[in-house]
C-alpha cells in the first residue's frame, strides 16, 4: 500500500544582522527542502550583499557548512553546504542558526525559523519585509560601518568626500526596497526539487 505523499512546505525565516542598532533584518520564505547552498544565494539577495566573499552556516556551535573546496586547510570540520537541506537543520519553529559572511569583516547573521507553512506548490524564495539598507561591502565590519555612517552624514567631516565617493551613489541607510529584492529573486534560476 502506497503511503500518502507529504505536502510541500515553506520555511518562513527572519534573518538579522548582528551587532547593529537599530537592527537590519529581513523576513522571507523559501522551500523547506532548499539546499543550504541555494539558501546562501537567497540570503545574498534579500540582505543586499554581492556574494564577493566566503561564507558559512553554523548550528549550535557544533556543525558548520560551507563551500568546502574554497576553504582549503580550514575545511577539516566543515561539511559541504550543497549536501544539506534547510529542513534538516531548522526542524521546528524557533530553531535558529548563524550565517557568517565575509570572514574579514565578520558579518554574523542570526536566522530564525518563524513558521513552517503548508503550500500547494514548491515556491521560489520571496521576501516579505525588512528594515534598513545592508552595509556596503568591505566597509570593515560593524566598527567600520559605524564610522562610515558617522562620516557620510557629516559633510564637515574631513573624510566625507572620500567616503561618499567610495560608496558610489548616495547611501541611504534607512531604506529597504522590497520590490527590488523580489524582482531580483524572481529573475534568478532556482532548481526544481524532485525529492531526496
Amino acid at each position: 500500500m502506497a503511503s500518502a505523499k507529504t505536502p510541500p512546505t515553506s520555511h518562513q525565516l527572519k534573518i538579522t544582522l548582528l551587532g547593529i542598532r537599530p537592527p537590519i533584518w529581513r523576513r522571507f520564505q523559501v522551500p523547506s527542502a532548499i539546499r543550504l547552498s541555494h539558501l546562501h544565494r537567497a540570503i545574498q539577495v534579500v540582505m543586499g550583499w554581492t556574494d564577493s566573499h566566503l561564507h558559512q552556516f553554523e548550528k549550535d556551535g557544533q556543525k558548520r557548512w560551507a563551500v568546502v573546496h574554497w576553504l582549503g586547510d580550514e575545511a577539516d570540520d566543515v561539511l559541504d553546504e550543497d549536501d544539506m537541506y534547510l529542513d534538516l537543520v531548522l526542524k521546528a519553529e524557533g530553531d535558529s542558526m548563524l550565517y557568517e559572511y565575509d570572514f574579514v569583516d565578520g558579518w554574523q547573521h542570526k536566522i530564525v525559523l518563524e513558521k513552517i507553512i503548508l503550500t500547494d506548490v514548491i515556491r521560489k524564495p520571496v521576501c516579505l519585509g525588512g528594515e534598513r539598507n545592508c552595509p556596503p561591502e568591505d566597509v570593515g565590519g560593524v566598527p567600520g560601518y559605524e564610522e562610515f555612517l558617522e562620516t557620510i552624514f557629516d559633510p564637515t567631516h574631513m573624510e566625507f568626500r572620500n567616503y561618499t565617493t567610495w560608496a558610489g551613489a548616495p547611501f541611504q541607510a534607512e531604506e529597504f526596497d522590497l520590490a527590488a529584492v523580489n524582482e531580483a529573486l524572481e529573475r534568478m534560476r532556482w532548481p526544481v526539487r524532485k525529492g531526496r
